[in-house]
């Protein structure tokens, strides 16, 4: 693989490089039971994942405060990863792709609404860092996901163009995010079915980095033609 100048590969984290969904999951029922909610995998996917945490306080605990809801969350973000210290699972097929990409000297970003304190974690766990040369934090911007400016930045801190990368997404508000930068995006079915993600706006979607189909259309999207 020769990479086009500008290509880029950008994944979001959570359900994308590891399946963290159900520690999500247990983690959000566990801090929202007291305030009367409970989520199954169909409700978590369709009104939780991928949000900030800030939407996500303003909706369920709307009687409180600001500083208190957000109180709340990042109690609920301690709990995710005392969990996630003993149970992260890489996605199949990650590691072969990310050693291909840096065979071939393509540029990675990690882009996400997740805590920097959780995206760390993960990142460390799944032995990963240093595979990727900038890390965004949605929270940390003006806007997160689903507004593009996460992956915009992804896409600046690369020197990358959106026209010849790739985003990996597992969630919907993921998925608005990096197609409205522009980026050709992958769904991860992780939660959400292949009709879910193609309804989002994704190109396709795969259970894994080590889809034939998958790994076809990273080709043709981010190397340089024979002919070229």
């Amino acid at each position: 693989m020769i990479p086009k100048p500008g290509a880029a590969l950008l994944f979001d984290i959570d359900g994308t490089l590891a399946d963290t969904d159900p520690l999500h999951l247990r983690a959000f029922n566990q801090t929202f039971e007291p305030y009367g909610h409970h989520f199954d995998k169909p409700r978590f996917a369709l009104e939780l994942q991928g949000l900030a945490n800030e939407a996500i306080a303003r909706r369920f605990v709307p009687h409180l405060s600001p500083e208190e809801g957000m109180a709340v969350m990042r109690g609920k973000e301690e709990l995710f990863r005392d969990l996630a210290r003993t149970e992260i699972h890489a996605v199949p097929g990650l590691f072969a792709l990310l050693d291909l990409a840096d065979a071939a000297g393509l540029p990675m970003a990690a882009v996400t609404n997740a805590p920097r304190a959780n995206a760390e974690l993960i990142l460390t766990g799944l032995g990963i860092t240093h595979r990727f040369r900038a890390v965004v934090i949605g929270e940390e911007l003006a806007h997160g996901k689903p507004h593009p400016l996460p992956y915009l930045e992804g896409l600046r801190l690369l020197g990358a163009s959106a026209e010849h990368s790739v985003a990996f997404e597992d969630s919907r508000t993921g998925i608005t995010s990096a197609t409205s930068a522009g980026i050709a995006t992958i769904g991860i079915r992780t939660s959400l079915r292949d009709e879910d993600m193609l309804v989002a706006g994704a190109t396709m979607s795969a259970d894994g980095y080590d889809d034939p189909a998958l790994l076809a259309f990273i080709q043709a999207k981010v190397s340089k033609s024979a002919a070229a």
